[in-house]
């Protein structure tokens, strides 16, 4: 690492290194003793969820006594490896909120079930964690705020950027004016869809109760790829914007301190996976009073991952989950693809979901509201909402 000053940051180093012992504000205070200690039902255990169960066992305070899925595997699996000796699993989710013994759930289900299931369990007296995009259309964002708000329960949404250290860091040196005006972010988002499309082939319909899994949506066939897939299917998820583009659009609007687009362009084509609905290769611009956030995603190669570019008057910052750099201004017109010597560096090797488990524990403890609350998670659904507005429409969206 390099030794040189940055004074003008603050920092006695000009490359900062964050690792997994750094925790954020709302994460310093222990969880209470084993007398208390919080009794989870998960629901909707794929592979997201069953990352997220790693996490709560990690973390001291919580046992995970009740596992729900439509598809046995994925249940069972779930039970086996992070669940109590003791805990129960079940098809029906209904069956894990009706439990009096469980203090909160974790939801991992398609997106299309986020809003019944989280309306539900607050109502049944459960707090949640729900992933992300916490809504699957637009018009259910006030009825679950609605909900939560008469119940009082706490709800953590999954845009885990929240509690994660470097974000943090990197909002507070762009709040004090380091970039200068800031009014253009660029994110982005690039993944190989062509390298997992295996997936679909391993599926067991004898141990799956697909009429489940599709709920209040219009019944159809089963189909592998909508089930092992269901992101990319307008029924279940909304591709890319509400997946990945949302997690950039809830920290831009986060540092901005905006969550209202005003407009909103988009377009997109299915270029290689043409059996799904959502594109697979797409570009969208939402403009906010005093920004605009841009966003482009390929599912056909990982080179340059995901993160955000920050353009201010002064400087810029490129932020993604690894860490961030900031470069000074240029003096002169240049064509190269990015400086090589950023005036701050700060690098991060754990994944912020351990910190945003955790402030959901204490919030549960403390009836506080979670860096991720219900409104916060509303909003950053809202904007991968209005880019399919415009992607699906005539290619604009206006508030």
């Amino acid at each position: 690492m390099s030794s040189e000053s940055s004074s003008e940051f603050g920092f006695p180093n000009r490359r900062i290194f964050i690792g997994a012992a750094l925790a954020t504000a709302s994460s310093y205070k222990k969880i209470l003793g084993a007398n208390d200690r919080i009794r989870v039902g998960a629901i909707g255990t794929g592979d997201r969820c069953q990352y997220l169960l790693t996490v709560l066992n990690k973390l001291q305070g919580n046992e995970i006594v009740a596992v729900c899925d439509v598809f046995e595997p994925h249940r069972l699996k779930a039970k086996s490896v992070s669940a109590t000796p003791d805990a129960q699993d079940y098809v029906e989710y209904r069956e894990i909120l009706d439990r009096k013994d469980i203090d909160a759930v974790v939801i991992g289900t398609p997106d299309h079930w986020h809003v019944p299931i989280t309306i539900a369990a607050v109502h049944a007296g459960k707090d949640v964690y729900c992933e992300k995009p916490v809504t699957h259309k637009l018009e259910e964002g006030a009825p679950l705020i609605a909900a939560v708000k008469e119940t009082q329960r706490v709800v953590q949404t999954g845009t885990q950027q929240r509690s994660w250290a470097h974000y943090l860091q990197a909002k507070d040196l762009i709040a004090s004016g380091k970039l200068g005006q800031v009014t253009l972010i660029r994110t982005y988002w690039y993944q190989n869809h062509i390298a997992n499309q295996a997936k679909a082939k391993d599926i067991d319909t004898s141990l799956l109760d697909w009429k489940r899994f599709l709920g209040p949506v219009a019944y159809r066939p089963f189909d592998a790829d909508q089930y092992a897939h269901w992101r990319w299917y307008w029924d279940f998820g909304g591709g890319a914007m509400t997946d990945l583009f949302i997690h950039w659009a809830d920290v831009a609007q986060w540092f901005m301190g905006e969550d209202m687009p005003v407009r909103a362009t988009a377009c997109g084509t299915k270029a290689i996976l043409k059996q799904r609905q959502t594109p697979d290769t797409m570009s969208a611009a939402l403009l906010y009073p005093n920004c605009l956030v841009e966003f482009d995603c390929a599912l056909l190669g990982y080179i340059e991952g995901g993160g955000l570019m920050f353009r201010g008057t002064e400087a810029s910052m490129r932020l993604h989950r690894r860490g961030f750099a900031i470069y000074r201004e240029l003096g002169h017109y240049s064509e190269t693809f990015e400086p090589e010597d950023p005036i701050l560096e700060v690098k991060s090797e754990h994944d912020g979901a351990l910190e945003h488990m955790q402030n959901f524990l204490d919030c549960i403890r403390s009836r506080k509201t979670p860096n991720a609350g219900v409104e916060i998670g509303v909003a950053a659904a809202r904007a991968g909402h209005v880019a399919n507005f415009a992607l699906r429409g005539n290619g604009v969206w206006h508030s």
